[in-house]
């Protein structure tokens, strides 16, 4: 016989009123949470009250019921209902509707409490999400909805931003497939199939972080901090019609700007509008990049010129800012950190004082007319025009040399014509980078990565022989003693001098590396005190003691320093020969060994721009199992090269790890006896009649080990 199914018995339902409720002591919730008890009362009074009241009948000492009904679960409803009476809005009469459960009930009003507050589910993101958009469908505006449910604005726009992603991976979040954290990474692009397709190739992978799907999404894209989109300004860009990415969800540095070339022409063409302005003052040729390689002024003479003096206005400006901020920095001495209104109050005195310092420079009209400019974007997003620099063929010829124009006139004592006024010859241009081509197998590394490699080792060799006399005098020396005991020299008064070496080959990065900024620094500290008279300048040089002495030799003798690879000539042509690139590399070492050169602490690290997207897969893998062993290496080797590269660089950050050629060599690899063979170094090596990429055969290349 089946057994009879049991039926239940549902509590009734009745409308009491306002003054016969009391709250009950049996009520679980201790502690305030969520909505305010004041923003419940308005949206009770804005749209009534949703959800009754789960109430009980008070007993008197016989255990009859007294007319009362005590409130173990709705405490916080008959609270905003309690506010709402104070206010007069609501009668202390109205009736309220309630559920009224059984005195005698096997369920304990506290437990009636707890099974309200924890069996509640809070309302999944997505379904949120959808509620908004439904409401702003409906013409709801964001700060409506958000005042409507007593949310911040910025909540509001987060849920509705999860409308630009793809369905397909709203869907598959709402099936747990993938985290909330995941599903935001996505909202930093519109481009659904771009969407998948990062979801697709993550599945491949072990890491899933947000942080590398918004990278992947993003990777096309330029940072609202790159210099060319602080120059153009975001409004100018979207007002050309570009498009800007941002991340509601993180902070995003002002977001990235979509359109790459719609940047870069905004960016030349701002540039060319300066320099058409600057070529108003005479200047015979501007050249306009949005930067220029390190040492791209270095052949040139620079003018000197006058720095036009401050006003009386401006210089009383000048020294009242400097005593201001010479009195807060002296309060504030030895205090841990300083008041965010006396950090902003430095920031501005010395934003203010910087705008001084670059007080304008006049020049000679005559001077105007031979020299040019260099009109770029600074790292600040600025533009940055360096003015006063003349070419070698526009130096003006030495008194009493022949002028072959004279003689085309009929003789130096005919009248020339007047000139035409000369109009300024701008060019625009800049470098474009090189690809690399997808390889599988290790090979030697290309000649031009090795090239960029070693600008920024002879960089930083020269920064360390500048800080070391010592070294720097017994360099100087050994190449005194060359050219006196084995060379035969010309006659000359001295004949030993130093080369200032520049990088045909260089990455983009070099120029602002540590490196490049502290030898840049000390050399226009050196040149503001330097005389420039020739017999003032021997003077000058006669009265300092010798630890300046020192130091300036040192620094003169660091312009030399050259640890470039470059390919060498293996057949007696012109230029260094293979032998002479071996013997340079041996001589770089043993002088990196001297300074302790150390390339970690001279600021490089691995990067996708600088090393590991210019080589291939296997040489990526080799570095990642070199830092952190064969485990890390298997976790990145299923990726594609763009990935691995990526993740090769998060993983090898922080490890000091370095590709051969920035090494420090081993005291037993180097010679620097002369030998009869021209066989380089491993990772010199290069076959007859191969290019920038060697033949993928060869066995890996080693370099300064």
């Amino acid at each position: 016989m089946a057994k009879a199914v049991q039926k239940i018995t549902l509590s009734a339902s009745h409308d009491i009123p306002f003054n016969k409720l009391v709250l009950s002591q049996s009520n679980v919730r201790r502690l305030k949470a969520g909505v305010s008890i004041e923003d419940l009362a308005e949206d009770i009074g804005r749209r009534g009250l949703l959800q009754s009241l789960n109430v009980r009948p008070v007993l008197d000492a016989e255990g009859a019921e007294t007319g009362q009904f005590e409130i173990p679960a709705g405490g916080r409803r008959y609270r905003a209902l309690q506010c709402l009476v104070k206010q007069k809005r609501l009668s202390k009469t109205a009736l309220i509707p309630c559920i009224v459960r059984d005195p005698t009930a096997e369920t304990s009003a506290e437990e009636d409490s707890l099974a309200e507050n924890v069996q509640r589910v809070s309302l999944h993101p997505l379904d949120q999400f959808r509620a908004f958009k439904a409401l702003r469908d409906k013409g709801a505006g964001e700060e409506e909805i958000a005042a409507r449910f007593f949310v911040a604005s910025a909540v509001v726009k987060q849920r509705l931003r999860l409308a630009s992603v793809s369905e397909k991976l709203l869907d598959i979040y709402a099936e747990d497939g993938m985290t909330l954290e995941q599903l935001m990474a996505f909202t930093v692009s519109t481009d659904h199939a771009r969407q998948e397709q990062v979801w697709d190739a993550l599945q491949q992978s072990y890491n899933k972080e947000p942080y590398l799907i918004r990278r992947q999404l993003t990777e096309s894209a330029v940072r609202a901090s790159d210099r060319r989109a602080r120059f153009v300004g975001l409004d100018a860009y979207e007002a050309a019609g570009g498009m800007v990415l941002r991340d509601l969800f993180e902070d995003d540095g002002g977001g990235w700007l979509q359109d790459v070339a719609l940047l870069d022409r905004l960016a030349t063409e701002k540039l060319a509008a300066e320099a058409e302005k600057i070529a108003a003052e005479g200047w015979k040729w501007i050249e306009v990049a949005v930067d220029f390689r390190y040492g791209h002024a270095q052949h040139l003479r620079q003018l000197a010129g006058v720095r036009v003096e401050l006003t009386t206005d401006d210089q009383a400006t000048f020294d009242a800012l400097t005593a201001e901020q010479a009195k807060l920095e002296g309060e504030y001495e030895v205090a841990d950190e300083l008041p965010d209104e006396v950090d902003a109050r430095l920031g501005e005195i010395e934003e203010a004082l910087s705008a001084f310092d670059s007080n304008p420079v006049r020049y000679e009209p005559a001077e105007i007319a031979r020299a040019g400019v260099f009109v770029s974007i600074d790292v600040d997003g600025r533009l940055a025009a360096d003015r006063g620099y003349v070419r070698s063929e526009d130096e003006p010829l030495p008194a009493g040399s022949e002028d072959p124009a004279a003689d085309e006139i009929g003789g130096p004592n005919e009248t020339a014509p007047a000139a035409p006024a000369q109009r300024t010859v701008i060019t625009i241009g800049g470098d474009q980078p090189e690809d690399d081509s997808e390889d599988d197998v290790i090979k030697p590394l290309p000649e031009r990565l090795l090239g960029e490699l070693t600008a920024h080792r002879t960089l930083a060799l020269r920064n360390a022989v500048a800080s070391n006399p010592h070294v720097a005098l017994t360099a100087l020396l050994h190449k005194l003693c060359l050219d006196t005991f084995q060379h035969s020299a010309p006659g000359a008064c001295l004949e030993a001098s130093v080369r200032h070496v520049f990088f045909p080959v260089q990455s983009s990065d070099l120029k602002d590396s540590p490196s490049a900024r502290a030898v840049a620094e000390r050399h226009e500290a050196w040149k503001a005190e330097l005389p420039k008279d020739d017999d003032a300048l021997w003077d000058w040089l006669a009265g300092l003691d010798d630890g300046r002495r020192a130091a300036l030799l040192a620094h003169c003798v660091s312009f030399g320093v050259n640890a470039h690879y470059e390919k060498g000539d293996r057949y007696g042509g012109p230029g260094v020969s293979a032998h002479g690139v071996q013997q340079r590399i041996a001589q770089a070492d043993r002088l990196a060994r001297a300074v302790h050169l150390d390339m970690v602490e001279a600021g490089w690290r691995p990067t996708v721009d600088n090393y590991l997207g210019r080589v291939t897969k296997p040489r990526i893998l080799e570095a990642v199992r070199e830092a952190k062993g064969d485990q890390a290496g298997q976790l990145i080797d299923h990726l594609k090269k763009v990935e691995m590269g990526k993740e090769a660089e998060r993983l090898l950050d922080g490890t000091g790890w370095l590709p051969e050629p920035l090494r420090l060599a081993d005291i037993g690899d180097v010679s620097d006896t002369p030998t009869d063979t021209e066989e380089l170094p491993a990772f010199l090596a290069d076959g007859e009649g191969q290019d920038a990429v060697m033949d993928e055969s060869e066995p890996i290349a080693i370099a300064a080990e």
